[in-house]
C-alpha cells in the first residue's frame, strides 16, 4: 500500500489565457508553453509563479493530433490532419514569429537553401515538411541530440537533425532521413526515443531496443527478411491468423509476458533496419539489441471492457552526468554525458518505471487508487492525473543514477537510499475534470473540463484487445467545444522548500524512533539528490543553498541510524561524513539524558564513533565529550575501551577517570595485557610513575609486545598525516629501548606499520632530521636483519647499515646511544654477520685503536662487505675530487698495516682484482721478505 503524507509540492497556480479550448500542449525549453487548438498553435512565456503572457500564434495545415517540442534545436514538431490526410511538419525559428502575419518560409526537408534566400531565414520562421510513405502515428524527439523519430503502422522513421550552414555566422536547422526502423507484429501507439534507445508501445505491449552504432552486424541493413511464422509464436499457438478465429461468443486471449535482455528477442517481433542516410553521417546504427519486451492481457473478469483499459504514458527519462554532489563544477548543456535511462508505462491502475541502462531492471510498481488518465515522469516525481485528482509520487531515479555514477555508494565513506525502498504519494490535490497534463522545469500544465450529463459509452466488442495490428490509434474527433475547460499551469516548490517540509513532518517521527523517520527523512535526501542531478534547471544560486540541504540531510539520516536499533544502523557513518559534520558536533546532537538511571547507546552511533577514533581524525574532543565517550563505551562496547582511549582524538581524557573505567574492567573480569598498557599510559600522562612500573612489570616483555600489536597508537600516532610518537614512546626509549625496538619490529612484522613509516618515527623519536641516524634506528635495523623479516629488502638493509658504519668509522663519530647489540652478539645470531678476518682482528686490536665503539664498529662491519670495502675506497681514489687525499692515505695505512700482521697468502686474497702493480708491489715485497728479516 502506497503511503500518503500529504505534503504540499504544489505551489501557486495561473491560468493559460488560451482563446480556444486546447486539444494538444507542450512545454518548449525553459520558458515557453505550446498550445495547440483547431488550425493553430499559440505559445506562451511562462515567467515566474505569476505571470502567464502570450508570445504569438502561428498557424498550421490542419488540426494538430500530436505535439512535441526538442530543446536541442530548439523546434516544434506536430503531426497535422487535413482533409482526412495526415502531414509532418517542423516548425524552426519560431521565436522570431513576431506577429501572426508575419512571413514564413515553407521548405521540403533535406532540400539546399539557395544563397539569395538564405538572408530571410534568419528572422523568419520557417516551417520544414516532412513526407512520409506511410501515415505518423507517434513521434518522439530526442532530448539530448534533437533528433526526431516518427512512428507509422509498420515501421519507424529516424531523421537525423543536422545544420546547413550557409556562411560563417549563419547555419539552418534541417533533417535528414537517416534511418527506418521496419516493425512488424506491433502498431506503435506511443514511440519515446532518446540516444539510441527506442520504446516502443501498443495497447497492451511495450518494447525497448537500442539502435547499436557498432558494425559487427553490417549484414542486418538494407535488408529486409521475408514474413515468415515466427518460432516462438507457433510453439505458443499463436500466429497472425488469430483473428480468423474471433467471434462474438469466443475470446482468445495472449499471456502476459516479460523478456528482459536477449529473451526479449522470443516475443515475436521482428526488427530491422534499413539506411537511408548519406555514407559520411557521423553516427550510423547498424543493428539492434532488444532490451525489454513486456505484454500485458486484458481483464476479463467482466463481460463488458472499458474502451480505454490501455497502456498509457510511455516515456524514456535520461539523467546525465554531474560529477561529485559536492564539487562546484558547472554543467555544460551542451556537454551531456548519459549516465542513466529510465522507462515509464502505465496501465490505468499500474504504473511500471525500469532502468535500462547497464542493465535492465524494474525499479518500482505504481498501485493508483483511482483509474489514471495520464502520467508524467520527472528526476523529481511521478504525477499522475485521474478524473479528479493530480497525484504526486516519490520516484527512484535518483538512487539508482547515484549508483551508476559513484561505485563507492553504499560503503563506509557514502551511502544512498535503497531504490527498493517503497514509493509513496507526497499530495493527491484535488482538480474537478482533469483531462490532460505534461510538465517542463518546475510547471505542471493541467487540462480540466467539466464534463456534460452523464451519456452512456458505445463499448466496443472485448476482442479487439487480442490484435496487435487491429487498433486504430488516429484520435476520435472531438466533440464540439463546450465551455467549462480551463488550462492551468501549476508551479512546482523549490526542492529546498519541499525538502524543509519533509523535514519538519519527519519530527512527528522523530521521538517514537520509527521507519517511517528514515524514510521520510531518506525522501527528503533522494529529492535534493534529484535537483543537484538535474542541474540545468537549477537558477544562479540555487546550487549553494540545494549543498547545504544535501549536507544537513545527510546529518538527519545519521541522527536516525545511530539511534534507531536497526540492521542498517552502521548507515550513521557514512551518512554523518556527507554531512560534514565534525565527531563534536555529532556527539552533541545526542541527547544524554538519562531517567531511570542506565543510559542505552544505539549501535549506529556506537559504530560512527568507534570507527571514526580509529580513523585518526585531526579532531580533538573536550574534556567533557571525551568522558562521555568513555562511559558510552564502558556501558556499551567494554572490549573497545582500551582502544578508544589511544585514539589521537582523546587526547583530552582526564587519566583518572579513565583509569577508574579501566579498573571497573579488571573487577568485572576483563583483564588482559592491553588494558594493563592502557594503564600504564594514564600513570605516565598523570606523572605517577611509580604506578607505570608496577603495571609494565605485570606483565612479561613477549606479552607486551604482543600487547602493542593489538594497538599500535599506544607508540605511533598520526596528526596531519605525520608520524608522532607518543608520551608512552619516549619514555620507554629512556627507559627500556630493547622493547621499544621489539616492539616496533613486531608492528612491522605484523603489517602494523610500514618499513619508511619505522624510520620516520625513530628518527622524529630521537629528534634527528635530514640524514642524521640516531643510534637507536640503526638498532632498529640490526634487529631487522636479525630477524630477517621477509618484506624487508636486504641490499636496502645492507646499505643503510653499511653506510652507517663507514660513516661513523670515517668521522671517528661515536654512537649517540649505547648500542644494544655488540658485534658479537650479533656474529651469533645472524648468518648474515660472518666470521671475522684474520687482518680486521689485527686491525682492531692495534694499539692506535683504543676506542671501544670504533672497534664494535669495525667488528660489524666485517660479510657486511669487508670484501668490498677496499675495491670501493680504490675506486673512489680513482674518480679523485676533494677527498682524494684522505681516501689514498686511508688506503696506505690499512695496506702497511694489514702487509705486516698477515701471511704472504692471505694478503694477496684481501687486494682487490684491479689496480695498479706498481702501487701495491711495494706492500707485497714486504709482506714476503718478512719471514726472512724476522
Amino acid at each position: 500500500m502506497v503511503q500518503l503524507y500529504n505534503l504540499h509540492p504544489f505551489g501557486s497556480q495561473q491560468v493559460v489565457p488560451c482563446k480556444l479550448e486546447p486539444e494538444r500542449f507542450c512545454g518548449g525549453g525553459r520558458d515557453t508553453l505550446f498550445v495547440a487548438a483547431g488550425c493553430k498553435v499559440e505559445a506562451f512565456t511562462v515567467v515566474g509563479q505569476e505571470l502567464c503572457q502570450p508570445r504569438c500564434v502561428f498557424s498550421t495545415l490542419g488540426r494538430v493530433l500530436r505535439l512535441a517540442y526538442s530543446e536541442a534545436g530548439d523546434y516544434l514538431v506536430a503531426i497535422e490532419e487535413k482533409n482526412k490526410a495526415t502531414f509532418l511538419r517542423a516548425y524552426v525559428n519560431w521565436r522570431s514569429k513576431r506577429t501572426e502575419n508575419s512571413r514564413v518560409c515553407i521548405r521540403m526537408v533535406g532540400h539546399d537553401v539557395e544563397a539569395p534566400f538564405s538572408e530571410t531565414f534568419r528572422d523568419q520562421m520557417s516551417i520544414v515538411e516532412m513526407p512520409l510513405s506511410e501515415a505518423p502515428l507517434c513521434i518522439s524527439c530526442c532530448p539530448v541530440k534533437g533528433d526526431l523519430l516518427v512512428g507509422c503502422t509498420n515501421n519507424l522513421v529516424l531523421f537525423s537533425l543536422k545544420y546547413q550552414i550557409i556562411n560563417e555566422e549563419f547555419s539552418i536547422l534541417d533533417f535528414e532521413r537517416s534511418l527506418v526502423i521496419h516493425i512488424d507484429n506491433i502498431t506503435p501507439a506511443e514511440i519515446s526515443f532518446c540516444v539510441g534507445y527506442v520504446a516502443v508501445m501498443s495497447e497492451l505491449e511495450v518494447l525497448i531496443v537500442k539502435l547499436e552504432s557498432d558494425p559487427k552486424n553490417r549484414e542486418s541493413v538494407n535488408y529486409r527478411p521475408h514474413k515468415t511464422t515466427n518460432p516462438t509464436k507457433q510453439a505458443e499457438g499463436i500466429s497472425n491468423e488469430t483473428s480468423q478465429l474471433e467471434s462474438d461468443d469466443f475470446v482468445i486471449c495472449q499471456k502476459p509476458m516479460e523478456l528482459l535482455g536477449e529473451k526479449s528477442k522470443q516475443s515475436g517481433i521482428s526488427v530491422t533496419l534499413e539506411s537511408t542516410g548519406l555514407a559520411d553521417e557521423k553516427i550510423k546504427y547498424f543493428h539492434v539489441r532488444h532490451l525489454l519486451y513486456r505484454r500485458f492481457a486484458p481483464d476479463i473478469s467482466s463481460c463488458l471492457l472499458s474502451d480505454d483499459v490501455r497502456l498509457h504514458s510511455l516515456q524514456l527519462l535520461p539523467i546525465y552526468q554531474t560529477g561529485s554532489l559536492t564539487s562546484d563544477r558547472k554543467n555544460s548543456s551542451q556537454e551531456k554525458v548519459l549516465l542513466s535511462l529510465f522507462c515509464f508505462f502505465s496501465l490505468p491502475h499500474v504504473g511500471y518505471l525500469y532502468m535500462i541502462v547497464k542493465s535492465v531492471e524494474l525499479l518500482s510498481v505504481y498501485q493508483y487508487p483511482e483509474k489514471s488518465q495520464q502520467a508524467v515522469l520527472t528526476p523529481q516525481f511521478l504525477h499522475v492525473i485521474t478524473s479528479n485528482n493530480l497525484q504526486c509520487y516519490t520516484v527512484r531515479c535518483s538512487a539508482a543514477a547515484a549508483r551508476e555514477e559513484d561505485p563507492y555508494v553504499d560503503t563506509t565513506l557514502k551511502a544512498c537510499p535503497p531504490i527498493s525502498m517503497a514509493v509513496c504519494a507526497l499530495r493527491i490535490q484535488l482538480f474537478i475534470g482533469l483531462k490532460a497534463i505534461c510538465h517542463f522545469k518546475n510547471h505542471v500544465v493541467l487540462l480540466t473540463k467539466a464534463d456534460p450529463e452523464t451519456v452512456p459509452e458505445r463499448r466496443e466488442s472485448p476482442k479487439r484487445f487480442l490484435s496487435r495490428k487491429g487498433t486504430s490509434v488516429n484520435p476520435k474527433t472531438p466533440p464540439v467545444a463546450e465551455a467549462g475547460w480551463n488550462l492551468y499551469i501549476v508551479n512546482t516548490i523549490s526542492p529546498v522548500q519541499l525538502y524543509k517540509e519533509m523535514v519538519d513532518y519527519s519530527n512527528a517521527y522523530k521521538t517514537a524512533k520509527t521507519q517511517s523517520c528514515v524514510h521520510l527523512l531518506s525522501e527528503a535526501h533522494l529529492l535534493v539528490r534529484a535537483a543537484l542531478m538535474d542541474a540545468s534547471q537549477l537558477e544562479p544560486g540555487e546550487k549553494a543553498e540545494l549543498l547545504e540541504a544535501f549536507k544537513e540531510s545527510c546529518g538527519h539520516l545519521g541522527d536516525c541510524y545511530s539511534r534507531l536499533e536497526t540492521q542498517h544502523s552502521h548507515l550513521a557513518l557514512p551518512y554523518y561524513k556527507m554531512s560534514g559534520l565534525s565527531m563534536a558536533e555529532v556527539l552533541n546532537r545526542v541527547d544524554w539524558a538519562v531517567e531511570d538511571g542506565s543510559q542505552k547507546y544505539e549501535r549506529g552511533l556506537i559504530f560512527y564513533i568507534n570507527h571514526s577514533l580509529y580513523e585518526n581524525l585531526d579532531e580533538e574532543l573536550s574534556e567533557e565529550l571525551s568522558a562521555k565517550v568513555v562511559q558510552m563505551f564502558y556501558a556499551a562496547e567494554p572490549k573497545q575501551l582500551p582502544h578508544i582511549l589511544c585514539s589521537p582524538s582523546m587526547k583530552n581524557i582526564d587519566p583518572l577517570t579513565a583509569i577508574k573505567y579501566l579498573r571497573k574492567l579488571d573487577t568485572s573480569g576483563f583483564s588482559s595485557v592491553l588494558v594493563t598498557l592502557a594503564k600504564a599510559a594514564m600513570a605516565l600522562k598523570m606523572g605517577d610513575l611509580d604506578m607505570h612500573r608496577n603495571e609494565m612489570k605485570s606483565h612479561s616483555e613477549m606479552k607486551l609486545v604482543c600487547g602493542f600489536i593489538l594497538e599500535p597508537r599506544l607508540l605511533i600516532q598520526q596528526r596531519k598525516g605525520q608520524i608522532v610518537p607518543t608520551e608512552f614512546a619516549v619514555h620507554l626509549k629512556e627507559t627500556q629501548p630493547g622493547l621499544l625496538v621489539a616492539s616496533v619490529l613486531a608492528l612491522q612484522k605484523n603489517n602494523k606499520i610500514g618499513i619508511e613509516e619505522a624510520d620516520s618515527f625513530f628518527k622524529v623519536l630521537c629528534g634527528k632530521d635530514g640524514d642524521t641516524i640516531p643510534q637507536l634506528l640503526v638498532d632498529f635495523w640490526e634487529a631487522q636483519l636479525v630477524a630477517c623479516l621477509p618484506d624487508v629488502v636486504l641490499q636496502e638493509l645492507f646499505f643503510k647499515l653499511t653506510s652507517q658504519y663507514i660513516w661513523r668509522l670515517s668521522k671517528r663519530q661515536p654512537p649517540d646511544t649505547t648500542p644494544l647489540r655488540t658485534s658479537e652478539d650479533l656474529i651469533n645470531t645472524c648468518s648474515h654477520y660472518g666470521l671475522i678476518n684474520p687482518w680486521v682482528n689485527v686491525l682492531i686490536s692495534s694499539e692506535s685503536l683504543v676506542d671501544k665503539n670504533y672497534m664494535e664498529d669495525l667488528s660489524k662491519l666485517q660479510t657486511l662487505w669487508w670484501k668490498k670495502l677496499l675495491p670501493e675506497l680504490c675506486q673512489r681514489i680513482k674518480c679523485g675530487g676533494e677527498k682524494y687525499q684522505l681516501y689514498l692515505s686511508s688506503l696506505k695505512e690499512t695496506l702497511s698495516v694489514v702487509a705486516v700482521e698477515l701471511e704472504l697468502r692471505d694478503f694477496l686474497n684481501v687486494l682487490p682484482e684491479d689496480g695498479t702493480a706498481a702501487f701495491f708491489l711495494p706492500y707485497l715485497l714486504y709482506c714476503s721478505r718478512k719471514k726472512s728479516l724476522t
